[in-house]
């Protein structure tokens, strides 16, 4: 069972090695990641210049268990839609709260944003 879902803010800045990231490495191994926010991390860091292969083989070393986004989650992520809509939250943003929100468990993520929402999940700003 996880202890914590990892934000893509979240996975880049330890993979970056980032401010914070010591706070994503003492979680990493009860962590999960939703594979909307796996997408993300994996753009962004082609973004940074990472080869697809590369970043992908380094993600998978870390064995975060990646959960799908399926219709139970979609349907979670839109039940925040209007909570979260003044504060600009992206579907990856709604992908993340709404896995915890399901797992019951917190939210990891950089996100200045998210702690002002009251959708019944812990946030935990990593920085």
């Amino acid at each position: 069972m996880a202890e914590a879902v990892l934000d893509a803010s979240a996975l880049i800045a330890f993979i970056r090695n980032e401010p914070g990231a010591e706070k994503v490495a003492a979680v990493l191994t009860g962590s999960c990641i939703s594979a909307v926010n796996l997408e993300e991390t994996i753009s962004k860091m082609i973004q940074y210049g990472k080869q697809l292969e590369a970043v992908s083989y380094q993600i998978e070393r870390l064995r975060i268990p990646v959960i799908p986004f399926d219709a139970e989650q979609a349907r979670i992520a839109s039940s925040l839609w209007k909570s979260t809509r003044p504060f600009g939250l992206s579907l990856g943003n709604r992908a993340c709260l709404s896995l915890a929100l399901k797992l019951s468990v917190p939210a990891l993520t950089t996100e200045s944003d998210w702690s002002e929402n009251e959708v019944g999940v812990r946030v935990e700003k990593i920085r």
